[in-house]
């Protein structure tokens, strides 16, 4: 699968300082492969999950240790570098900015750089409608500029 990048807060330098795990989530994307009309957001979860799962990423972890502390997890660490696969509804961003701030500060410090995997617009095409876009991304996280101040690296899948 082709995809396109962004960079918030210099994650792409942060990033480049781990290069293989870089390449390998790039390689891991553009492993992805669909023809067009079996493409659903059931089937790109699964094919994420089983690639990171085959290249030792940990996956679903809990981002608070304690049992009794809230259920939020991430979908994919590993060597200080979150990912969060995101194919839906675009009120879900905030949320998912916030698993990759407080996984990087407060008492946690798990991770450097959080990776955010979304489509862009153009990807969409009607099956996706409401969901996080690439664009969306770019457009809203500079505004979030004092809240989330972890390194985020964005990819955006395209057809």
């Amino acid at each position: 699968m082709r995809f396109r990048t962004w960079s918030y807060r210099f994650a792409e330098e942060v990033l480049n300082s781990k290069l293989p795990l870089k390449k390998e989530i790039e390689d891991i994307i553009r492993s992805i492969n669909f023809p067009p009309a079996e493409i659903s957001r059931p089937k790109l979860n699964d094919a994420f999950k089983k690639a990171f799962l085959n290249k030792g990423w940990k996956g679903e972890e809990r981002i608070f240790e304690e049992p009794r502390e809230p259920l939020a997890k991430i979908d994919f660490i590993k060597e200080r570098v979150g990912v969060e696969v995101a194919f839906s509804h675009s009120s879900f961003l905030g949320i998912d900015m916030l698993k990759f701030q407080t996984l990087s500060y407060s008492n946690l410090d798990r991770i450097d750089v959080g990776v955010y995997i979304v489509a862009t617009s153009g990807f969409h095409k009607k099956k996706f409608e409401g969901s996080i876009t690439f664009e969306k991304v770019v457009k809203y996280l500079p505004h979030l500029r004092s809240a989330i101040q972890v390194p985020i690296y964005v990819y955006g899948l395209e057809e």
